[in-house]
């Protein structure tokens, strides 16, 4: 199992660099061709369509789509990379944090919520099959220059992020008494 959760932890790193520094190719490298992706959202602030169906329509709407409007996006595992588990090809409500800009806004958009990931049955080199993405809320927050999206990135691990560190983290941002990051108590733990 453990050369197998090397292979997840792989997979899911590759995910984020394609994500989060729009490298829609390395999508094929993490998913299979046929591969499913679904949402939930419990939020209006953001949008995806419900299904996507092959690695290219995945590409397309996590990584060119998603970059087109999005950037300094920095997601979070809010996980040790070590404390990873799967049961059956599945690594179930994985929490995750996002930290990004919509500059044509001027905004900064702060979200959580929680992957799902099935793998397919290839013990040799396993890709992504089916991904699901619940998005327990997603905030926008006045940022004009981006210093706050910089506060909020500043010292975090990445990809890979201790609940505990986060907590301490963002717990010290939001008691400080300048810079409006009041807000970040609310991400402070991980969405369920």
């Amino acid at each position: 199992m453990d050369s197998l959760l090397a292979h997840y932890r792989h997979a899911l790193e590759t995910y984020i660099d394609a994500k989060d520094n729009t490298k829609p190719a390395r999508i094929h490298e993490a998913f299979v061709p046929d591969a499913v992706l679904t949402f939930s959202l419990a939020t209006p602030n953001i949008t995806f369509p419900s299904r996507s169906v092959g690695a290219e329509a995945i590409a397309k709407t996590l990584v060119s789509d998603f970059g087109e409007r999005y950037s300094c996006c920095r997601t979070y595992y809010l996980c040790e990379a070590q404390a990873l588990a799967a049961h059956d090809r599945v690594i179930d409500a994985l929490p995750w944090l996002v930290v990004m800009r919509e500059a044509a806004a001027g905004v900064l958009r702060i979200g959580n919520g929680t992957y799902r990931w099935t793998f397919d049955a290839n013990e040799a080199a396993p890709r992504v099959a089916q991904f699901h993405i619940h998005i327990a809320r997603m905030d926008v927050i006045d940022d004009p220059d981006g210093a706050r999206l910089a506060r909020l990135q500043e010292g975090l691990s990445y990809p890979w992020l201790a609940p505990a560190d986060l907590a301490a983290r963002y717990g010290a941002l939001a008691d400080e008494a300048s810079g409006g990051l009041a807000f970040a108590r609310a991400f402070s733990r991980p969405a369920h």
